[in-house]
């Protein structure tokens, strides 16, 4: 193929996002959009320049004028509608969170292995300059201690919650809450960087929501949470949440420096203190020279996981390290963010299946 078709499934903002990031890539071209509705889906296809709509997705399966799909919908239904693509043969790009769980998103990576696809989440903060420059600048630390890697902002929606509305962000039928909405922004980074820990000690902010039926075991949603997570040598905390705004700096200490980046879903920025020995001096940090990094970087850092996934659906080689990469590291994170959910209490429909 000469460029990549690729249809998009969802019309939220972060589908805005994706579509003006693929604009910028030249490997690949918008082919198609889907809605439930067709006139919705004719409305979006249309403002976007396309002449192709769906609202079967048997149909756009099927199509063989769309060679992957970008899916942008609720955390609970990623699995099921990627599932459908692989097995008709279509590429996959998932926005984050890949699937409900890590069992759910290691059977989309088999499949797609055994179909000869790319199924790829689009986990943004894990792809680019700035990522590859952290994992840079991390070996200047020395050897790590302990670290805390943040991302808190709130949402509008938290008030339709207090009313008692039924919001899809906070609601476990769609495998949502803050983890699978921001928390996965510091575990992206933090798998990326060290892989799974040895164990995890996590604590959250939770609430109910209504029921949807008598004795409905799926009530119970997280707002805000902490977890350690422990490893050989060193400690990182994460924290994250829906419920309030965290300005502090993520940041790594080691034995030779300490290093700062700005929040997790946008590591561009960033701050080495090293270590410099001054006695025994209370008080005293040791602190050497502040050095600041700072990148370069496109307005929207979406190009690069579209980037990505495009050199890799068009058999480019050099990318299939890569893609394994990524893989691994999105079911390290379901794997890490299903151990939390189970010491947190919060349970989707799809931990059932």
């Amino acid at each position: 193929m000469a460029k990549v078709r690729v249809a998009t499934i969802g019309r939220s903002h972060i589908t805005e996002l994706f579509l003006d990031a693929l604009s910028q890539v030249e490997k690949a071209t918008y082919a198609a959009a889907y809605s439930r509705k067709l006139e919705d889906a004719k409305a979006f296809a249309e403002a976007h320049g396309v002449s192709l709509w769906f609202d079967s997705l048997d149909d756009l399966a099927e199509s063989d004028e769309v060679d992957a799909v970008y899916i942008a919908t609720p955390n609970g239904l990623h699995a099921k509608q990627a599932k459908q693509m692989i097995e008709a043969g279509k590429h996959v790009l998932v926005e984050k969170s890949f699937a409900a769980n890590q069992k759910l998103g290691q059977e989309l990576i088999d499949l797609a292995r055994e179909k000869h696809v790319v199924a790829l989440e689009a986990a943004r903060n894990t792809f680019g300059p700035g990522p590859e420059k952290l994992q840079e600048l991390i070996e200047r630390v020395g050897t790590p201690r302990k670290g805390t890697i943040r991302f808190s902002k709130i949402t509008s929606r938290i008030a339709k919650l207090k009313a008692g509305e039924g919001v899809n962000i906070f609601d476990p039928y769609m495998a949502a809450g803050s983890l699978m909405d921001i928390g996965v922004y510091p575990l992206e980074e933090v798998m990326q960087l060290f892989g799974k820990p040895e164990s995890v000690k996590a604590s959250a902010l939770t609430h109910k929501v209504e029921p949807k039926c008598d004795n409905d075991p799926y009530t119970l949603i997280d707002l805000a949470g902490e977890a350690i997570l422990t490893y050989p040598l060193f400690l990182i905390d994460i924290s994250y949440g829906k419920v309030s705004n965290d300005y502090l700096s993520s940041q790594l200490e080691g034995d030779a420096g300490t290093l700062l980046w700005d929040e997790a879903s946008l590591p561009y920025k960033f701050r080495f203190i090293p270590y410099v020995s001054s006695g025994e001096a209370f008080g005293s940090r040791g602190n050497g020279k502040a050095e600041d990094i700072n990148l370069e970087v496109p307005k929207n850092d979406m190009v690069f996981e579209v980037q990505v996934f495009a050199n890799a659906v068009l058999g480019d080689k050099e990318n299939d390290k890569t893609v394994f990469e990524h893989q691994q590291n999105t079911l390290n994170v379901l794997a890490v963010s299903d151990e939390i959910r189970r010491q947190i209490g919060v349970k989707f429909p799809q931990d059932d299946e």
